[in-house]
């Protein structure tokens, strides 16, 4: 387990994380890194904490991290059932921190660029909700997958230059063409196609 937390969710466990400070339970350096001497970094970590009221014999690892730099100051806090030492507190931070990222990184693919993720998919009767977010992820695993394992999607995708463009024109081309193949789609989007006059299908009932 490795999850971020924030005072104004967990309460309780910083003012157990205070109760251990005040009795010497915490264990507190500073880090200074070679390559960028301007910024520090200060560590403090707690072992064995309760996670919240409910749950006291649900006991976690609390790491805290301050980053000081001349612009300003950043800080973090996960909690974690790995236990903690001045050895790995650094690696815990750096793995924390790239967590963030990652998740934040594909929160925002999926509500900008082409999925429409919204908060109300957290809502709605009879799993529906859950349905969309299901269908929607299982889209997201196989465009990454053709991200990273295929050529003619990676060459359409650089030639369109955005992944917005690249679903409309996709979109699009479902709409108005009958197409054998996906390949068939992405060799159209990639070296161009004939648009040809649209035969009217008259009702002649």
């Amino acid at each position: 387990m490795y999850r971020g937390v924030k005072l104004r969710d967990h309460a309780f466990l910083f003012e157990k994380a205070d109760e251990a400070i005040a009795e010497g339970r915490a264990v507190e350096f500073w880090h200074a890194a070679e390559d960028n001497p301007e910024t520090l970094h200060y560590f403090r970590f707690i072992n064995d904490l309760p996670l919240n009221k409910s749950h006291p014999d649900l006991r976690v690892n609390l790491l805290e991290y301050w980053q000081v730099t001349p612009k300003g100051l950043l800080r973090f806090s996960w909690v974690t059932d790995i236990l903690i030492r001045r050895e790995n507190a650094v690696t815990l931070m750096r793995i924390g921190r790239a967590g963030w990222r990652i998740e934040n990184e594909i929160f925002n693919t999926l509500k900008n660029q082409g999925y429409h993720l919204e908060h109300n998919y957290g809502l709605g009767r009879k799993h529906l909700s859950a349905v969309f977010v299901t269908l929607m992820m299982l889209a997201f695993c196989v465009d990454q997958s053709l991200q990273l394992c295929c050529p003619l999607f990676q060459a359409v995708w650089r030639k369109l230059q955005t992944k917005r463009d690249l679903w409309e024109r996709i979109r699009a081309m479902f709409w108005d063409f009958r197409l054998e193949s996906i390949r068939m789609l992405y060799e159209a989007l990639l070296y161009g196609y004939k648009r040809l006059t649209p035969i009217i299908a008259y009702n002649t009932s």
